[in-house]
């Protein structure tokens, strides 16, 4: 039987249809769909977080415990062209913008090692003295006076506390937040504490600070690196009754938003002079044992904390020659040829680097390799003996592990952030 075209060309269009419709369904079938990725929101501080604390402030007599890093960003309205008001993001000084603030009365300003402005040298006395913006009288918490006395605080209702850490336990400001509290607890006077972002908070390691090795570079049994922000250690503080007779201080954190551990956080203005950068905020952990040592670590350079090197390392393509500078009046080694190693462009770290010590040790005289702050820094006497009897950085790191670990379930307790 023959068929017609009509017929033939229909059964054509059949086909077509249903062969069309196979593939649409099989397309169907294996393509997915992809979430639009979000992207990760700005972290907010503890200061920038104004309706939090401002209520607790008000007809309140206050003290601020600060330094340069203490700033808060503020949405105000301003003109973006002629006749069209908008608004933008603008830095303040927390304490300008408390002194400016109706209904609360900044009485004084205690401010840590390398001063309210940031730029003494580690170790210098602080004068007091007042502020020139503001007029508010400014108290060093750094010299003979690490702790506020009674008639310091005397008239105060409220202490607020705001300043960038590092998360090193060598780094001065958790000791100052120790006694600050501690201060307070004694005078029954409530702290307030602006958390910031630690930006070496994405890791854990060292050796547990050993009691009888206490002083203003390390106060508590906790790790070289504890992995806590500030106002998560402000909690440690008091939950584990360090301060003194074990009194607990009547603290408030005002929790950081959109921030986890492992966050990266780039800090908008250095912490002290010699850590400039982010490259030296991750590296200070690591080569701040050499402040204990007869290495320099860069202060008196442009370098600071990425570099290390001494006239008695071997000579190699990289030297330095410290200066004098800002943050670095006497540097280690002054205008003599230091010869080491150049860290300003290596990988990132997330534990402890001991390689550099141990290398620039056995290239170095002995007898003259350490001093007693070595001891200090480290918490223990027992990695100086370590690196002297020649054990390998595996074998000493081996041998923190049961601190470590023991460390972390105390950590857990005082976690505000995952």
């Amino acid at each position: 039987m023959k068929l017609t075209f009509n017929y033939v060309f229909l059964l054509f269009l059949v086909f077509s249809f249903q062969f069309s419709s196979c593939a649409q369904q099989q397309k169907k079938s294996t393509t997915k769909e992809v979430p639009i990725q979000e992207q990760p929101k700005t972290i907010k501080t503890g200061a920038d977080r104004t309706t939090a604390y401002l209520p607790l402030l008000k007809n309140k007599n206050i003290a601020i415990v600060a330094n340069q890093t203490s700033v808060l960003q503020v949405l105000q309205r301003a003109e973006v062209a002629p006749n069209i008001m908008g608004s933008e993001m603008v830095q303040h000084h927390l304490v300008d913008y408390l002194h400016n603030y109706d209904r609360i009365n900044v009485q004084k300003v205690f401010a840590p090692e390398h001063g309210f402005r940031g730029k003494a040298d580690a170790g210098e006395a602080i004068a007091d003295g007042k502020d020139v913006k503001t007029g508010i009288p400014i108290i060093s918490l750094y010299g003979k006076n690490k702790k506020p006395s009674p008639e310091q605080l005397n008239g105060i209702d409220v202490v607020v506390f705001d300043i960038q850490d590092v998360g090193a336990r060598f780094y001065t400001y958790i000791s100052t937040l120790h006694y600050v509290m501690e201060a307070c607890a004694e005078a029954n006077i409530p702290v307030i504490l602006l958390d910031r972002p630690n930006p070496n908070g994405h890791y854990i390691d060292g050796p547990i600070l050993e009691p009888e090795h206490k002083s203003f570079v390390g106060m508590h049994p906790v790790p070289v690196v504890y992995g806590m922000t500030i106002g998560e250690y402000g909690k440690m503080i008091n939950g584990e009754k360090w301060l003194a007779n074990g009194i607990q201080c009547n603290l408030t954190v005002i929790p950081l938003e959109n921030y986890t551990h492992q966050s990266t956080y780039s800090l908008p203005i250095k912490p002290s002079p010699n850590l400039p950068n982010d490259v030296s905020i991750n590296l200070y952990p690591s080569l701040c044992f050499f402040e204990g040592t007869n290495v320099s670590a860069g202060r008196g350079t442009d370098k600071q904390f990425q570099i290390y090197g001494s006239p008695h390392l071997n000579k190699n393509s990289f030297s330095f020659t410290p200066q004098p500078n800002e943050g670095a009046k006497h540097p280690k080694h002054k205008e003599k040829m230091c010869f080491g190693e150049d860290l300003s462009t290596s990988e990132h770290l997330v534990s402890l680097n001991l390689s550099w010590l141990v290398k620039a040790y056995e290239q170095s005289p002995k007898k003259e390799f350490f001093n007693a702050f070595f001891t200090k820094l480290a918490g223990t006497k027992k990695l100086q003996e370590q690196i002297e009897q020649g054990l390998s950085e595996e074998e000493i790191k081996a041998s923190w592990q049961q601190g470590l670990n023991d460390f972390k379930k105390i950590r857990e307790q005082y976690l505000l952030y995952e």
